[in-house]
């Protein structure tokens, strides 16, 4: 028997999506006190943003180099 994939139709880009979740993330990071939890928010929210700007910077189109 083969697993079934959860197929969901997304109404959100994936950058829409990581800045939501980066958002909601440091939110409730600055809601916590110090401490093992706060950081691995502050930590994942971080590890979001940063996909999503190589997201943007992978998809942008390629401009011709200079010289060639």
């Amino acid at each position: 028997m083969t697993a079934r994939r959860n197929r969901k139709k997304q109404t959100q880009s994936l950058q829409e999506r990581l800045a939501a979740f980066a958002e909601r993330a440091r939110e409730r990071a600055l809601s916590l006190p110090p401490g093992q939890e706060r950081e691995l928010l502050l930590r994942r929210a971080k590890q979001n943003e940063v996909t999503s700007n190589l997201t943007d910077w992978l998809s942008a189109p390629v401009s011709p180099r200079r010289g060639e």
